[in-house]
């Protein structure tokens, strides 16, 4: 709905902004000068855990997530919080709390914020951080040949789901929280060499010179790994931004279903029919794009679709650096795996094997 309304508005023209709306990316990026561009993101929800600490937990993280998959640092947040009037205030401390917490563990400072009152509890967080301009890490730029890894297990929503309904057992519970508490903060240190800031290591703008178009980070990162395209998989499901990055690059993305890891717990969710209306709605917007070898269990085909809150990385890298990029990871203790590749523009944008 959202991408149809956007799609009737004027365009502002700004040569400043070196990320937009346009490709669905998961944050704006702003150029202030030639060494240091700002990164932008909001996200907030009504609540998909019993908790409140671990809930104010989940929002931040997955606000953080966003900075992350720019190649960019978080350094404020300002929280948006919609309360009942009659609810416990205790509640929203607790809210609050957690929260804090993963900003504390972020190295975000939180600076304010603005509240509400609403009869549905949200909670969430608008972001901002920095990258420089020569190291965005957008979700265009992904080459035929490349790999794809990704950073976290699916199942998170349809975990929620039955979270709602009251017949999530406790090991699922803790699981898809443990998932979406995760920062993805060490993934993307790897993956930048932790040089994230404006003015560090190589390729710094020269000259005040820059491009609009964020160069191949195996040129700027000290030459570790060859990521060509990053984003983070959250509302929108594995395939939702997969596709996206699929048609902001012009490739097509093959995804071997057998290796995509998956949260306990999760299949036992979608074969006793707790799906949540995002996993709906992203099936029928973006199930168009697929197509299936007939092996492909029912249950995986649904699952690829589950909105998840606070997921992992999808990373494509050069074939060569794959293997040294997933043991950089896992030295890190974020549990990377190979999921699929990336082919030539074909019929299909998405093929599921």
């Amino acid at each position: 709905m959202l991408d149809t309304v956007l799609g009737k508005l004027a365009r502002q023209q700004d040569p400043n902004v070196l990320v937009g709306f346009d490709h669905a990316d998961d944050a704006g990026v702003y150029l202030l000068t030639p060494e240091m561009a700002l990164v932008q993101t909001v996200d907030f929800f009504t609540p998909i855990v019993d908790d409140p600490y671990a809930f104010g937990q989940i929002a931040a993280t997955n606000a953080l997530s966003d900075v992350y998959a720019m190649g960019g640092k978080p350094l404020t947040a300002l929280a948006l919080v919609c309360f009942p009037d009659k609810a416990d205030i205790e509640i929203l401390e607790r809210i609050l709390a957690g929260g804090l917490s993963k900003m504390i563990e972020a190295g975000c400072t939180v600076v304010g914020g603005h509240s509400i009152r609403d009869e549905e509890t949200k909670f969430g967080y608008s972001v901002t951080g920095v990258v420089h301009p020569q190291r965005v890490l957008a979700n265009q730029g992904a080459q035929a040949g490349d790999r794809l890894l990704f950073t976290k297990a699916l199942g998170t929503g349809v975990i929620s789901t039955a979270i709602k309904k009251g017949v999530a057992k406790q090991e699922w519970i803790d699981a898809a929280v443990k998932a979406m508490t995760t920062l993805n903060k060490a993934a993307a240190e790897v993956i930048t060499g932790g040089r994230v800031g404006p003015g560090v290591g190589p390729g710094a703008a020269e000259g005040g010179s820059t491009s609009r178009k964020p160069l191949d980070v195996g040129q700027l990162v000290d030459g570790r790994f060859a990521v060509h395209a990053l984003t983070d998989v959250t509302g929108f499901g594995l395939i939702g931004h997969a596709r996206e990055m699929a048609l902001a690059s012009k490739v097509s993305v093959v995804l071997q279903s057998a290796n995509i890891p998956v949260l306990e717990g999760a299949l036992d969710c979608i074969q006793a029919g707790h799906i949540p209306g995002g996993l709906k709605a992203n099936r029928d917007f973006a199930e168009c794009a697929v197509e299936y070898d007939a092996s492909v269990p029912a249950d995986i085909r649904s699952l690829l679709f589950d909105p998840q809150t606070a997921g992992g990385l999808l990373i494509s890298v050069s074939a060569e650096d794959a293997g040294p990029l997933i043991r950089a990871l896992r030295d890190a203790d974020v549990p990377a795996v190979e999921i699929g590749e990336v082919l030539p523009a074909a019929k299909a944008v998405i093929m599921v094997r």
